[in-house]
This record gives structure tokens, C-alpha cells and sequence, in this order.
């Protein structure tokens, strides 16, 4: 059958240019659809045409099914890619593009809403013969049932949201006196983001792997796999790290896996690209999870081991054509790793940074693939999910491939804002990594090197230094013959401070005869070696080394030097004198935008009680009293988008037993 001649992308970033790329190399017309905030995004530019769907969040455009739509009506599109994320699994979604008239790149909507209900999916793969965990799904969710059937399972058990996922309305119980609580708190969770409050419970093994099999059907009864991804390496149940083949299979075990795989699909009559995923056990057990009814984030390693175009593959079946392989023909070769490059700070509990994209460059690596949405002087907002890009690299084995992987992040450059490209980095370097050695709670017990060495931070001080100076030298126009930063006191250096997170550096250099003289808590002999751009070439007390550095205004320096990022503050020589912050001030721990302001001037307020709920990158945070005392001054309001630090409110604490609080319904 023939293929849709225009596709429309319902999503954005990455995946809607990993959707275009395809389109193009099928000679397929791609229609992209932004938010106001990604009018200028890669993506956008890389479509054939593109139609602005209005709003910033969400809510006001990447999923407002309406909107979607009528792009879709006024563009002319035949069909709709969903991509992974907002409506990718939404089975009502499904259902409207058909009843539009245009084809869904994606399984049937029965399929979809099937899976979407972990409690129908375990009761469907139950009968299907494929191992589940032991548990309780049934439809009484009165406490006391649930309580009864978590003991009759066994201590510890894992409360899910039935209609949840992204660690939503999850919670681990280790005995029955933590049960009741715990129900309260993962029923809350899931009726405010879901919208419904059913709990399942499941048996909970506290070592386990994380296994996925990549599945595809088509409308003529085949289902076949695509061998399997590990995703073990998770923080708050979001996959860090994914990789092909895993370490942790042999062959007898793959081949058991793969059949359940396979026959799980076969029970919801899959067709399309979808991701059945499950636990292993240290035991070699395996049970069953769930099954993702869309491309997922990390196909890119299966495509990299299988030589296979998986979005051709959607597009191919969905217009009705059989699969264009068979299981025989399938084979992988070699090994292939991704990482998830995101913009948070992994020193600052991973909080979600934005900004401004002020240098963005790749390294040239053999078997190197970038999926990103981003490009040099992008903006990064608070609307959407932190992931700037996905790096993943191919080797001849996992060892090449995590070398390889090293690498590419040392010198991959992401300058602006805060990523986590050194903990990656660090990640790869990784004894229990490089081993394979690890299950779903690695990195929860990982101790990772978040801070530089004093001698790497005096390193970057010096090249913010040198790159600032040469940057003066080469904008002089007169008295060219005295040296840079000279002064009437010929004995007295120049002298800088930069701030480095809450830590001052102060140094003092002077130039003769081409050379650098620093001292900052030891001396430094520096030479400039070569300077292009926001690049140096420099020698350190004989070391060559090369550092990258970009201003953001007169006070802001950006500097990777040997691997390591630094978000340098420059201190005016002359400050000028503010007033103050009064006590008791609460302040942002990131750019964000206010979801819910919880008290009023006035209201007096106990230690531990919610003041501000603030919403980053799709992660919400709870801005908690410190101490009993009554609000001063509310300094923000609901929908408010502020900057990091930016001061919430200001609470005068009391000095004495604190009394109740004033109103009972803010509580």
C-alpha cells in the first residue's frame, strides 16, 4: 500500500526532527507544530512546513487534541506521527485521528487503552502465560482489602497507580505499619495526576534489572522483536542510561525473554513499534511490567545495532504494509549506548536549569549518533522536559562503546546552563558500569564527584582570566604600547575574583615578555598558545591544555577545561552597595513557574507546612516553612514564571510557642 504523503509531527525537540529526518529520505511532505516557545526551534526550520498551535505549557498546545487536529485539517496532513510524550499513548487521541480521516502512526487505540491500565495489562498478559509479579489487582480498593492482600503477598510491596507511570503515585512499603500512610500518600499522588486514585499491588524485589524488548506488528497477524535494551540505570524511575545487548542475558536467557515478548504482544493483536518491558531478578527470574504502546526514547540503540529505520518501520506498517522483515532476518552486531544529556544540576539534587545555549559543539567520534532539539542560541524554557539531546555511540563490544562513550562527553560542549555531562562522564568511567555490575538502585547509592579539585578550579579562573584579557588587547585602539591592565604602581598586579557556586577565587596576574605570572593559593607560570574564538590553547605550569570559555553579559564566564564545566560569577573590582535581604526570606532553588501560592500575609504557619508550589521541566517542588512564624510578604503570584533565587516570600519566625495557624483551609 501506498504511504501517506504528508505527515503531521504532534510533538517536538528531538523527536519531531527524528520523525522529519525520515520523512525526507521517503520523499514524505513533514508538518511540524510548535508552542509560542519553540517557534524558533530547530525542528521547526527543519520541516517542510510548520503551524503555530498557540499558548507555551503543555496543556495550551502539545496536548490539546483540538488544536492538533485542526493543524492537521488547515496543513492538509494525511497522517499523524505522535513521537513519545504527550499524546503518544493516549488511546482517545488514537481514536480522533481516525475518525478525522487520518491515519495514526501507531498501534490501535484498543491496544493502547488496554495497556494503559496496568491492572487490565497484568490480567491480559496473566492469561497470555507470560510471568507476572505477584500482586493484587482486583477492583475493591478499600483499605482494609488492600492491606489483607499486601500481607498475603509478602513484605515488601510496591503500590502502584493503575493508570500511572514516571514513579507517579508509587510508593514502597517495608511493613504493615508503614502501609496505611503510604496508601494515603500514593492515592493523593495519583488522583492529582492522573485523575484517578485505584492503587495495584505488586511484590517488591529490592534488586532488580530493568530488561525492555523492542516489538513489532502489523495489521497482518506478524509480530516479531527486536532484541533487547537495558535500562537499568534509572534516577526517579527515568531511565539515565540505555545499551544493547544487555550485560546481564546469556543466550538461553534472551531467547526466553523474547518469546514472552513476543507473546505478550501477540495478545493485545499489536501493530505497530511498541516496548514490552520487564524486571529481572538476581535469581534469573523475569516478570512482566509493561508494555510502552509507542517508539520509545532509546530506539536509537536498537537502530544502531540492527541497521533498521524504525520510523519507516511505524510509517510502513501503519499504511497497512506487512512488516518488512522477518524474525530470521533479523540480527544485531556489535554494542551501542545512550545517554540522556539533560539541562540539570547534578550538584544541586538534578534541579532543572534553563537558559541560553551559548556554545554547543560535538566532538568527531566514529559510530557517534546526536538526537537533539537544540542548536548554539537556543533557549531552554521551564515549559517542557530538561532532555536536550541523546547521545549514542556503536563499538565492536561494550568496552569499545563505553570508551567510546567517555570520550564524547569529555569534549562535548554544552555551555549556558548546568547539564549533567560530567556526571555521565563519570558514569562511563565507572568500575560496577564498565563491569555491567549494578541494578535499578546503582545510582541512588552511586557516589558521584560533583565538585572540581582546587587545582581545576584555578585552571578555569586562569582561562577566564586569559580570555578576557585577550579579548581587551584585541579591542585597544590607543596607547598600544603599554601593557594590558598596567598600572602607575608598577609593583601592584592585576587582580580578579569569580565566584564559583558559594566559593570565591581570588588572583592576581601580571604580563611580561608573552608570559603570565598568577597567584592565587599557589603560583602559575601561563602561556597563550594559540586563541580562536571562545577556544585557547594555554600551558599552565607546563601543562598544555585546552579550555573553552563564553561570556554571558560583563559578569557571567562559562568554562570547560580537562572534562570539568564551571559557571564562573565575576566580582566588580567597585560593588555596588544594596540594601540587604531581610530574614526569613524563601527563595526559588530554580528557574520555575508558580503553581500554587498556600498562604496569605498574615497567616501564621508551623515548621514543615507547604508555603509554594513551583513547577520546573515537568518537576514539581513544595517550598516548605523552615521554622513556626507568620507570613510577612508574599512576593509571587499563581502562574508567576520567576528565576532561580528569585525570593517567594518572607516569614517572621515566632520566638516563642508559635500559635495555631491562622487559616485551617490553606492547610
Amino acid at each position: 500500500m501506498k504511504l501517506p504523503a504528508s505527515i503531521l509531527i504532534a510533538n517536538r525537540g528531538e523527536i519531531a526532527a527524528r520523525v522529519i529526518r525520515t520523512c525526507r529520505k521517503l520523499g514524505i511532505r513533514s508538518i511540524a507544530i510548535h508552542s509560542e516557545a519553540d517557534r524558533d526551534s530547530p525542528y521547526v526550520a527543519a520541516a517542510d512546513i510548520a503551524v503555530a498551535i498557540g499558548g507555551n505549557t503543555p496543556a495550551e498546545s502539545y496536548l490539546d487534541m483540538q488544536k492538533i487536529l485542526e493543524a492537521a485539517r488547515i496543513s492538509g496532513a494525511e497522517a499523524i506521527h505522535p513521537g513519545y510524550g504527550f499524546l503518544a499513548e493516549n488511546a482517545a487521541f488514537a481514536t480522533a485521528c481516525t475518525e478525522a480521516g487520518i491515519l495514526f502512526i501507531g498501534p490501535r487505540s484498543e491496544a493502547i487503552a488496554q495497556m494503559g491500565s496496568k491492572g487490565t495489562a497484568k490480567i491480559l498478559m496473566r492469561a497470555a502465560g507470560v510471568p507476572v509479579v505477584p500482586g493484587y489487582d482486583g477492583e475493591d480498593q478499600r483499605a482494609g482489602i488492600l492491606q489483607q492482600e499486601a500481607a498475603a503477598i509478602g513484605y515488601p510491596v510496591l503500590l502502584k497507580a493503575v493508570a500511572g507511570g514516571g514513579g507517579k503515585g508509587m510508593r514502597i512499603v517495608h511493613s504493615e505499619s508503614e502501609f496505611y500512610d503510604a496508601l494515603l500518600a500514593a492515592k493523593a499522588e495519583s488522583l492529582q495526576a492522573f485523575g484517578d486514585d485505584q492503587i495495584l499491588l505488586e511484590k517488591y524485589f529490592p534488586s532488580v534489572r530493568h530488561i525492555e524488548f523492542q516489538i513489532f506488528g502489523d495489521h497482518h497477524g506478524n509480530v516479531i522483536h527486536l532484541m533487547e535494551r537495558e535500562c537499568t540505570i534509572q534516577r526517579r524511575y527515568q531511565k539515565v542510561i540505555e545499551e544493547t545487548p544487555s550485560p546481564a542475558l546469556d543466550e538461553t536467557l534472551r531467547t526466553r525473554m523474547a518469546k514472552a515478548a513476543v507473546e505478550a504482544a501477540k495478545a493485545i493483536r499489536y501493530d505497530n513499534a511498541g516496548t514490552v518491558e520487564f524486571i529481572l531478578t538476581d535469581s534469573g527470574e523475569f516478570y512482566f511490567l509493561e508494555v510502552n504502546t509507542r517508539l520509545q526514547v532509546e530506539h536509537p540503540v536498537t537502530e544502531m545495532t540492527t541497521g533498521l529505520d524504525l520510523v519507516e518501520w511505524q510509517i510502513q506498517v501503519a499504511a497497512g504494509n506487512p512488516l518488512p522483515k522477518s524474525q530470521e532476518e533479523i540480527a544485531a552486531r556489535g554494542y551501542a549506548i545512550e545517554c540522556r544529556l539533560y539541562a540539570e544540576n547534578p550538584a544541586n539534587g538534578f534541579r532543572p536549569d534553563t537558559g541560553k545555549i551559548l556554545r554547543w559543539q560535538v566532538p568527531k567520534v566514529e559510530g557517534l549518533r546526536v538526537d537533539s532539539g537544540i542548536e548554539e542560541g537556543s533557549i531552554v524554557s521551564t515549559y517542557y522536559d530538561p532532555m536536550l539531546a541523546k547521545l549514542t555511540v556503536w563499538g565492536q563490544d561494550r568496552a569499545e562503546a563505553l570508551r567510546k562513550m567517555a570520550f564524547t562527553l569529555r569534549n562535548l560542549q554544552c555551555l549556558g546552563l548546568e547539564t549533567n555531562r560530567h556526571f555521565l562522564m563519570q558514569l562511563m568511567l565507572d568500575e560496577a558500569v564498565q563491569a555491567g555490575n549494578y541494578d535499578t538502585h546503582f545510582l541512588q547509592n552511586w557516589q558521584s564527584v560533583t565538585g572540581a579539585n582546587e587545582r581545576l578550579i584555578d585552571w578555569a579562573c586562569i582561562a577566564a582570566t586569559v580570555r578576557d584579557w585577550t579579548n581587551r588587547e584585541s579591542k585597544r585602539t590607543v596607547l598600544r604600547s603599554l601593557p594590558s591592565g598596567w598600572r602607575n604602581q608598577v609593583a601592584a598586579p592585576a587582580r580578579e575574583t569569580f565566584r564559583n557556586g558559594e566559593a570565591f577565587k581570588t588572583l592576581s596576574y601580571s604580563y611580561r615578555n608573552g608570559q603570565f605570572d598568577f597567584e592565587t593559593d599557589r603560583k602559575h607560570s601561563v602561556e597563550l598558545l594559540q586563541s580562536k574564538g571562545a577556544e585557547l590553547r594555554i600551558s599552565i605550569d607546563g601543562l598544555q591544555c585546552d579550555a573553552v570559555v563564553v561570556a554571558s553579559g560583563d559578569s557571567l564566564r562559562w568554562v570547560q577545561i580537562e572534562g570539568s564545566d564551571f559557571h564562573l560569577e565575576k566580582q566588580a573590582r567597585l560593588p555596588v552597595v544594596t540594601a540587604g535581604k531581610a530574614g526569613g526570606g524563601y527563595v526559588s532553588p530554580m528557574p520555575a513557574q508558580v503553581l500554587r501560592v498556600l498562604v496569605i500575609p498574615g497567616q501564621q504557619v508551623q515548621a514543615g507546612q507547604s508555603l509554594v508550589v513551583i513547577s520546573s521541566m515537568k518537576m514539581e517542588s513544595t517550598i516548605l516553612a523552615e521554622t513556626d512564624g507568620t507570613v510577612s510578604e508574599v512576593l509571587v503570584r499563581e502562574g508567576q514564571n520567576i528565576a532561580a533565587k528569585a525570593e517567594l516570600l518572607r516569614i517572621e519566625a515566632h520566638t516563642s510557642s508559635p500559635l495555631p495557624p491562622s487559616n485551617p483551609q490553606a492547610q
